[in-house]
């Protein structure tokens, strides 16, 4: 679905991609992980268009995303801090995105009713705590049914109970067909959510497992614990 070749980028002469390649399917969740400055941002925003690598491929469904932005039709992104109008109501700000991405058909507004956004839709942006902005975040991001969801540190921010919601929401969205594309710092969150796992450091692609895999050859069946032990063996 998703195909990454050979993609580098530097920055001035900090070279934050090193010649990343990877694949992600449809039905997995994936988590992206790696400690601070791995480049998990960087190759996110390479993969939205909203970087363009030095060199490499990035593919979806088979064609190039270089020079065509119809293929982010299919991306439901939530950024990790969403920034929003401050004067704009939650009620307008759906509106504005509705009217931007003009998609006919039926949406998804199931974290709408289940954090309860609805009733909420006259509350204005600057008035919201960072919870809440969570959650409109989270509910943009699956409201137009996109085949692809990328999440930035999802759960942070948001009381237990939404974080429950939403995480069920995500295995629901991953078992219809969809790929999950998740970066955390919560690990203990993604236990029971991710299919594979992706870790990065210094900007290189250690490795792509399966869960299986990584409990396999760590002897841990906890996530927290395999990575703690990858992350260790990696700065000795």
């Amino acid at each position: 679905m998703i195909t990454l070749k050979n993609i580098s980028k530097q920055f001035g002469k900090l070279k934050v991609l090193d010649n990343v390649s990877t694949s992600c399917d449809k039905s997995e969740c994936i988590a992206l992980i790696g400690p601070n400055g791995s480049g998990k941002t960087t190759l996110i925003k390479s993969i939205l268009g909203m970087v363009i690598p030095d060199s490499g491929t990035i593919t979806f469904n088979g064609k190039d995303i270089s020079n065509n932005y119809q293929y982010r039709d299919e991306i439901g992104y939530m950024p990790q801090i969403g920034r929003y109008p401050d004067n704009m109501t939650i009620g307008q700000v759906l509106g504005m995105m509705k009217d931007i991405r003009g998609k006919s058909g039926e949406l998804d507004e199931d974290l709408i009713k289940a954090f309860s956004v609805n009733n909420l839709l006259n509350k204005r942006m600057r008035t919201l705590s960072g919870g809440t902005i969570q959650k409109v975040s989270a509910a943009l991001a699956f409201l137009f049914k996109p085949s692809v969801l990328i999440l930035d540190e999802p759960t942070a921010g948001l009381d237990p109970v939404a974080s429950e919601l939403f995480k069920e929401k995500i295995i629901a969205e991953k078992d219809k067909g969809k790929l999950v594309l998740i970066t955390s710092h919560i690990l203990s969150d993604l236990d029971d959510l991710v299919t594979r796992i992706i870790y990065m450091q210094d900007g290189k692609l250690v490795f792509h497992k399966s869960i299986e895999e990584l409990r396999k050859d760590t002897g841990e069946e906890r996530l927290v614990k395999s990575i703690a032990q990858v992350m260790v063996s990696n700065y000795e």
